[in-house]
């Protein structure tokens, strides 16, 4: 995939601003095949009588396996000029997820920070996964580096660090 005037700068997102993503049906057979893929056959998962004496009292799916879907849900909501991930922090898997179960992405503009000479941005997104009962299932900040509008050489300023708390700090320059 290619990027297209549809996809979205660094400069063209806003902190706060808000997505939900469509939603996606978790299935028997996504559960059987993460498993196969990541080599996790944790009975909790894939064997339904030993999930009967389990808490959930029936097979859960895997939880990075909902994150997986998850990512492929956000990867257009909003669509924009992502060139990396660099890092996932503070994830939590707070309610388990069945089969049958539908998950939704909402993502929100956490922080910005300008990085490399004004040519790219680093983005700080809240990711929540919600199931069909709009609970959160998975929660937790995915950050990724985002083009920048190209502009001439020597008119971008200063890098600006912003954040949700409505904190801006002038970085002299230095990225």
């Amino acid at each position: 995939m290619s990027f297209s005037a549809f996809h979205l700068y660094f400069d063209d997102v806003e902190l706060g601003q808000e997505w939900v993503s469509g939603g996606r049906t978790i299935t028997e057979t996504d559960i059987v095949m993460f498993a196969g893929f990541s080599g996790d056959y944790n009975p909790m998962h894939v064997d339904h009588e030993y999930a009967k004496e389990t808490p959930f009292r029936r097979p859960i799916a895997h939880g990075f396996g909902v994150f997986s879907i998850s990512s492929g849900l956000g990867v257009q909501v909003p669509p924009v000029r992502t060139t990396a991930l660099l890092g996932i922090g503070g994830w939590k898997f707070t309610q388990p997820v069945f089969a049958g179960d539908t998950i939704r992405v909402l993502t929100r503009v956490a922080r910005k920070t300008v990085k490399g000479r004004g040519r790219r941005g680093e983005i700080v997104w809240y990711k929540a996964i919600l199931n069909q009962d709009n609970k959160v299932v998975q929660e937790g900040e995915i950050t990724t580096l985002v083009e920048c509008r190209p502009v001439p050489r020597g008119e971008r300023g200063a890098g600006v660090v912003a954040d949700t708390n409505g904190v801006h700090a002038e970085t002299n320059g230095v990225h």
